[in-house]
């Protein structure tokens, strides 16, 4: 088996442990059983202001950690990124580490007319990479689905995919009320993934 580079995001802001980072424990511990080369942050130990203060319209200088970030997801062969649904979408912080770091000429580059006016297309700057989102919801996923529709497109399609990932999902339904079978089967099947760098 190919080893790769994985670079794992822990996008709860919660520091404390959560089943999130049980998640992210396990998917780092057997991915370097299996002789994978991993980095790893956690978004709520990271120093960065998640706020762009003045859209895109000033350039906000980049702290230290998401420059970092920025070098780690550019290292990477895949990506995983593990996150609870809030509200059916992310929590705050992730979006602000995503409205900061993920820029032109990091993620993508927008193709001009002629004119210079206008796009006509963009580059996907990250294209070769795969990752892995795992989603955790209080309830089920094929209820939030009914109720919401894709709640992970934002980041898998307007996100990833716009940069050039090729992306899989994980849905972790009723993750605030799993068995202690059911979570054990979850972590037996978040290792097995890992093994094989998916």
């Amino acid at each position: 088996m190919k080893t790769k580079k994985i670079y794992i995001l822990l996008g709860h802001p919660n520091t404390d442990p959560t089943l999130s980072s049980e998640i992210a424990d396990t998917y780092e511990r057997e991915a370097k059983a299996a002789g994978h080369e991993v980095r790893r942050a956690d978004i709520g130990k990271l120093q960065f202001d998640p706020i762009l203060h003045k859209g895109y319209r000033a350039i906000q200088e980049l702290e230290p950690d998401l420059k970092k970030s920025q070098e780690d997801i550019q290292w990477c062969d895949h990506f995983v990124l593990i996150y609870p649904l809030w509200w059916s979408s992310v929590p705050a912080l992730l979006k602000g580490y995503i409205d900061r770091m993920w820029l032109p000429r990091f993620a993508f580059s927008f193709i001009k007319t002629p004119s210079g006016k206008s796009t006509m297309g963009w580059r996907k700057l990250l294209k070769g990479r795969t990752a892995r989102l795992i989603v955790l919801s209080k309830s089920y996923a094929f209820v939030e689905h009914f109720l919401y529709g894709d709640y992970t497109g934002d980041i898998a399609t307007a996100v990833l995919r716009f940069s050039g990932f090729k992306v899989r999902v994980s849905e972790v339904g009723n993750s605030e009320a799993l068995s202690e079978g059911k979570k054990a089967s979850l972590l037996k099947n978040i290792g097995n993934l890992a093994k094989k760098a998916k």
